[in-house]
């Protein structure tokens, strides 16, 4: 089979998911031959491990400023100071910044970093351990030779070790989950397709104490999920729609995610352009990928939520059976689509997903997807677009983001724009008008969701990154992952 040839025997889209994993230990004196990363805010005195007082950095031209470091020699090894800015680390997402930043510069197996005053140790090792481990993430499963370098282990300094294992046992947890997430999305799609990511979320959901139920074109057909069926028309891989199920001994909330898994969008007979923008298009199903690593995590996490995820899975293809503009296509539960354009796919195989979903009666669902080039054009590529029906649950949303330091910005459900979406033909059309795509976009799933609490996060801008920043290396970011395992462990039913 050609696919097989292109494929390899041995490929494993997931290395991460494999890899033995990264050591981390807590201490509360550095261990001597480890780079180690000290934090230092502007102006202050550093920890004394570093070796040079704010007299001698100052002599050395280091000033403290954000962004800046200065290596010094210590045991054999280098320490080196991390410029915290005014006022130092303040919070997690900075101790984060600071992590990685001195992880992505360090070339040795094993580090070590001093936690720095004034966050809450917990958090501060936790954001510590993600920033390390994320900085080093590199994507080399295609290569001959290897681009990452293996990071072995990680050594925590800090007086309160207790707080901060805790906290670093977290990291990891969190880590892994943003990792996977990136795999997936970074996997070419001739090494990923839905039948595939099927056979993946069968083999890791059941090491994670998830049920996995894979459904395949004929029980899709008789689910009536003609979303799915027509977007999957054009491609000569089937379509999986996999159901993952969690379910704590004692559940304090029940949650829905729905997660766009388009395995490769050409655009369909609305074909986009051969420019950059399509050579990413493997990344538009990364909003699946970010709702099964997310829900990898969440029995080793404790999570006490109720979680059933959604990840519909298919390409996007032009073909002699692909669907056309003008076709009807009718999505579970009856509502008839009429397709103006084949590229607003991702909402079609969506309303599927949503309408099961909201027929299980959760106290809310949250669906996440690389949806709309419009968000993106809003929000640029750092912070995702989220809109909903339920300010309380969009509330949660946010402040999951923020503590993972996966910015989410709302943007408004504005139901005046919802007549851009009626059609002469049929109970809907897939796309709007030329202006407020995300929201038109919003709108339309909107519809599907029987009136329960709802939200919906858009990642398109998210999802890919050209350039690295201290955690965040270039390619496919994973971004959404611990957003979602944050909100899942945090979830209360919505009070609104």
């Amino acid at each position: 089979m050609q696919r097989a040839i292109i494929v390899g025997a041995d490929f494993d889209p997931v290395p991460s998911a494999r890899s033995a994993g990264v050591s981390v230990l807590v201490r509360d004196e550095p261990p001597a031959g480890i780079p180690l990363g000290v934090p230092v805010a502007s102006g202050s005195e550093p920890a004394t491990v570093l070796g040079l007082d704010a007299a001698g950095l100052s002599a050395a031209g280091f000033s403290g400023r954000r962004g800046t470091s200065l290596t010094v020699p210590r045991d054999g090894t280098v320490a080196v100071a991390l410029g915290a800015g005014d006022g130092g680390a303040a919070d997690a997402a900075a101790v984060r910044e600071l992590a990685g930043a001195f992880a992505a510069s360090a070339a040795q197996p094993d580090v070590a970093f001093v936690l720095p005053d004034g966050v809450e140790p917990t958090a501060a090792a936790a954001a510590a351990v993600e920033g390390i481990v994320l900085a080093r993430y590199r994507w080399d499963a295609l290569k001959s030779e290897p681009a990452a370098r293996p990071l072995a282990s990680i050594t925590i300094v800090a007086p309160d070790e207790a707080a901060a294992t805790a906290g670093a046992s977290r990291g990891l947890r969190f880590a892994a989950a943003t990792a996977l997430a990136r795999d997936l999305a970074n996997t070419p799609p001739a090494h990923l397709s839905a039948t595939r990511m099927a056979e993946l979320a069968q083999e890791l959901g059941g090491t994670a104490g998830l049920d996995v139920k894979v459904f395949g074109r004929d029980e899709l057909i008789e689910l009536g999920c003609g979303g799915i069926i027509a977007v999957n028309g054009g491609s000569a891989e089937p379509p999986r729609m996999i159901r993952l199920t969690y379910t704590p001994d004692t559940a304090t909330g029940r949650l829905a995610f729905v997660g766009k898994g388009i395995m490769y969008d050409s655009g369909g007979i609305s074909l986009k352009p051969g420019d950059a923008v399509h050579a990413t298009m493997k990344n538009d199903m990364s909003g699946a990928g970010a709702v099964l690593a997310a829900m990898l995590g969440l029995r080793d996490a404790g999570c006490a939520t109720a979680v059933t995820g959604y990840l519909m899975c298919t390409d996007n293809l032009p073909s002699g059976t692909a669907a056309k503009l003008g076709d009807v296509m009718t999505v579970r539960g009856g509502t008839t689509v009429e397709i103006v354009n084949t590229d607003a796919e991702g909402r079609l195989v969506m309303a599927d997903a949503l309408v099961l979903a909201a027929e299980e009666e959760p106290d809310a669902i949250v669906d996440i997807a690389t949806l709309t080039g419009a968000c993106m054009r809003a929000l640029g590529e750092q912070v995702a677009g989220v809109m909903g029906n339920d300010a309380d649950l969009v509330e949660q949303v946010r402040r999951a983001g923020a503590v993972t330091d996966e910015p989410v910005w709302e943007l408004p459900l504005e139901g005046r724009y919802r007549t851009q979406l009626d059609s002469d033909v049929a109970d809907l059309k897939n796309l709007g008008g030329a202006n407020a795509g995300a929201i038109t976009a919003a709108l339309f799933l909107a519809e599907f969701v029987a009136g329960r609490p709802w939200a919906h996060i858009d990642i398109a801008g998210t999802a890919q990154s050209d350039s690295s920043a201290s955690w965040r290396p270039a390619g496919c970011t994973g971004f959404g992952a611990r957003l979602l395992l944050q909100l899942a462990l945090d979830f209360r039913a919505p009070r609104s």
